[in-house]
C-alpha cells in the first residue's frame, strides 16, 4: 500500500534559491529540494507531493503580492485534490514575519493552529479519516540582503517561533519538528536555504517520518 505525504509550504518548499537581487528567480533542481530528499528516505512506499508556493503565509491575504498567498484559502482545495492523504507536513510562518503583517510569534503559531484544525476537520485521510499532521517550525531568519527591508523586525520575532510552536503543539496535541536543529537560512538573503541545508532538512524530516510510521 502506497502512502501519500503532502508537503504544504512556501518558497523553501518550492526550492527557491537564495536571492542575490529582487529579480532573481532561481530554483534548485528537483533532486536538491527537501521534499524530494524526504522521498528518497521514505522510498517507494510513499508518494511525496510538494506544494510549495513562494510568499505563502499561514492565514494572511497579502496586500502586496495577492490574496492567493494565504495558505488558509488554498488548503482545503489541496486536501481534496490529493486525497486520500496519510500525512500532511505544514511548514509555514516565515512569510508571516514580513513587516506588513505586524504579527507576533504567538499569532504566527495561531495561524498554523488554524491550518491544523482545517486538516483535522477535512476527512481527507484514508477512509474519510483525518490525515496525520506534522508541523515544522521554520528556522530563525536574518535581516540581510535584498529582503532585509521587507522582513524588518522579523529576525527577533523569528527567534521566538520554536517556543510559540511548541506551545501550540501542546495545546493541539500536534506533532512538531523544529527545523532549527538541522538547518539554517543563507547569509545571502536571510530567508532561503542553500542546497546543503535543503538536503539536511530533507534527510531529517524523512527520518522523523520513517520513525513515526515504522510498524504501521
Amino acid at each position: 500500500m502506497t502512502r501519500t505525504l503532502l508537503c504544504f509550504g512556501d518558497s523553501n518548499t518550492h526550492g527557491t534559491m537564495p536571492l542575490a537581487n529582487v529579480m532573481a528567480k532561481g530554483r534548485f533542481e528537483l533532486h536538491q529540494r527537501w521534499p524530494t530528499v524526504v522521498g528518497e528516505v521514505l522510498g517507494a512506499d510513499w508518494q511525496v507531493i510538494a506544494e510549495g508556493h513562494p510568499g505563502r503565509t499561514t492565514v494572511h491575504q497579502d496586500p502586496v503580492e495577492g490574496e492567493h498567498k494565504s495558505g488558509l484559502l488554498i488548503l482545503q482545495a489541496l486536501l481534496e485534490s490529493h486525497q486520500p492523504i496519510d500525512l500532511i507536513l505544514i511548514m509555514l510562518g516565515t512569510n508571516d514575519l514580513k513587516a506588513r503583517f505586524n504579527v507576533s510569534a504567538f499569532e504566527i503559531a495561531q495561524g498554523v493552529e488554524r491550518l491544523v484544525r482545517v486538516v483535522r476537520q477535512s476527512a481527507c485521510g484514508p477512509n474519510q479519516t483525518s490525515p496525520d499532521v506534522l508541523v515544522v517550525a521554520p528556522p530563525p531568519i536574518l535581516e540581510t540582503g535584498v529582503l532585509a527591508t521587507i522582513f524588518r523586525g522579523g529576525a527577533h520575532k523569528s527567534q521566538e517561533l520554536d517556543k510559540a510552536f511548541a506551545e501550540m503543539g501542546e495545546r493541539m496535541g500536534a506533532w512538531v519538528f523544529f527545523s532549527s536543529a538541522v538547518c539554517a537560512v543563507s547569509s545571502v538573503d536571510g530567508i532561503h536555504y542553500e542546497a546543503d541545508n535543503q538536503r539536511a532538512l530533507g534527510l531529517a524530516l524523512g527520518n522523523e517520518i520513517e520513525s513515526r510510521f515504522a510498524g504501521h
